[in-house]
């Protein structure tokens, strides 16, 4: 009897055990669900507003995110998807890289990129050294500055139609160099800290290794690329139709290329670019690039939503005139050094401009340059504090400074008398809903005014008419 009764009571606990777990999941399921539902509701809104929709998915984070709401308490699973995010992006430039056009602007991408870089460490440093801040500190701070998002620029020109144009070539390849930049400014800011397996000599030596087969890959391939005609992958005619296997043998053979990347000490992101340009130089590329394109869409949405979760709102709102001061000065000098670097490196105005505005933020691989500096102990907490906060707004606004910019860059180039004059044209219905909008008040007070004047009158005349009787 107390055999049966014992079986009788297990079912019941395992029952309630697996009711826990279902209603557990059931509330995860909510939370995601009403991630999604806001995002995309707030990415319609911008779209409405005729901003990029990748604002309102930022906004969804910091709204949801540990310092908003409260509805995504732990932010790691969103992590892990933005970085594949970006993985996969960086795997899709590479296949929609054009080999010729690339070469043709790589002496460019190397000069810009190294000015930028030059530049963004040298203020640093000078600030550093005039604050008093350890040298590691204003070097990493620095590096962080210098480096562009290549998610947001490339989304940003796609949006507008000037990925594959000279703008989109040349920005591109920019943004390519300083993702090759990364890999030593990791081991560097690994090594600041105490904590790299080599010191000195040696670890500049490693530095130096590294960077150059970094190089000497993509110059290798995209020599050998460029001497031959498309590449015929094994079993490409049999799967060529098959939807679902394009799509996971394309994932597979971008993240495998990402993780032998990491291994070897290089960023994933260039393993991922690598296999891009193998797979888009392939009789493959026509096929694949349909069937990933939306899943590297459902993943930057990710990557977005995980800035927005990074902003900390109690953070920024202690110190909310040093986070936007910072944030406002480091987007206005990168535009204007980025438009400098462009124009000095043979760019005609118009390419300089649009390209410049589009790589004015801090990059998402900053993040990842903070954190290292964190845990090697060479960025203290509040340093690192504010460089997250800084880069997050900057990747936050950026989409609208380019928006407004873009719009007066129209205008400027029909000659128009001043950017004042293109601002009032660019913004002529906006400033029309104003003007009306100030007229109805003007004629609101005109019109109160003449009845404050008329009553006013009357009641004058019935106390002359008092006085008189």
């Amino acid at each position: 009897m107390r055999i049966d009764r014992r079986r009788r009571t297990l079912p019941s606990s395992s029952t309630a055990q697996t009711a826990a777990q279902a209603a557990g999941h059931g509330q995860d399921l909510v939370s995601i669900a009403l991630v999604i539902a806001v995002a995309a509701l707030l990415g319609l809104g911008f779209l409405r507003l005729r901003q990029p929709p990748l604002v309102g998915f930022i906004l969804t984070g910091v709204a949801l995110g540990p310092t908003g709401f409260g509805f995504i308490a732990d932010s790691a699973n969103v992590t892990l998807l933005a970085e594949m995010g970006v993985i996969v992006l960086l795997f899709f430039i590479g296949m929609e890289l054009s080999i010729r056009a690339f070469i043709l602007s790589l002496r460019q991408a190397l000069l810009v990129a190294g000015g930028q870089i030059g530049v963004s460490v040298g203020v640093a440093l000078l600030i550093s050294a005039i604050s008093g801040t350890p040298f590691a500190e204003g070097l990493i701070l620095g590096f962080v500055v210098a480096l562009s998002s290549t998610v947001v620029a490339m989304t940003m020109l796609d949006d507008r139609g000037e990925l594959r144009s000279e703008t989109g070539r040349i920005a591109v390849g920019v943004l390519i160099a300083q993702d090759i930049a990364v890999v030593p400014m990791l081991i560097l800011v690994t090594s600041l800290g105490g904590e790299g397996r080599g010191g000195g000599e040696i670890g500049v030596l490693q530095i130096a290794v590294k960077m150059l087969l970094a190089i000497g890959l993509l110059g290798g391939l995209l020599w050998w690329l460029g001497r031959r005609g498309k590449l015929r992958l094994p079993f490409s005619a049999a799967i060529e139709d098959k939807v679902e296997i394009l799509a996971l043998g394309a994932l597979a053979v971008c993240f495998s290329a990402a993780a032998l990347s990491g291994v070897a000490g290089m960023s994933p992101a260039y393993g991922a670019f690598l296999a891009g340009i193998v797979i888009g130089n392939s009789t493959l590329r026509s096929r694949v690039i349909p069937v990933i394109e939306p899943i590297q869409s459902v993943l930057l949405v990710a990557f977005f939503l995980s800035i927005g979760l990074l902003i900390d709102l109690t953070f920024i709102a202690e110190h909310l005139f040093l986070v936007l001061s910072l944030a406002i000065v480091v987007i206005a000098a990168k535009t204007v050094l980025n438009i400098a670097l462009l124009r000095r490196t043979g760019s005609p105005p118009q390419v300089a401009l649009v390209a410049g505005l589009s790589m004015a933020q801090i990059g998402e691989f900053s993040f990842v340059l903070a954190a290292a500096g964190l845990s090697a102990g060479a960025l203290d907490l509040d340093a690192y504090r504010i460089a997250i906060a800084v880069t997050a707004l900057s990747l936050l606004v950026s989409p609208l400074w380019v928006s407004i910019m873009h719009r007066l860059d129209g205008l400027a180039a029909e000659h128009r008398e001043s950017y004042r004059h293109a601002f009032a044209i660019a913004y002529a219905r906006e400033l029309a809903e104003v003007s009306r909008g100030g007229a109805a008040l003007v004629g609101i007070g005109r019109a109160l005014r003449l009845r404050y004047r008329a009553l006013r009158l009357a009641r004058q005349h019935r106390r002359d008419r008092a006085d008189g009787a």
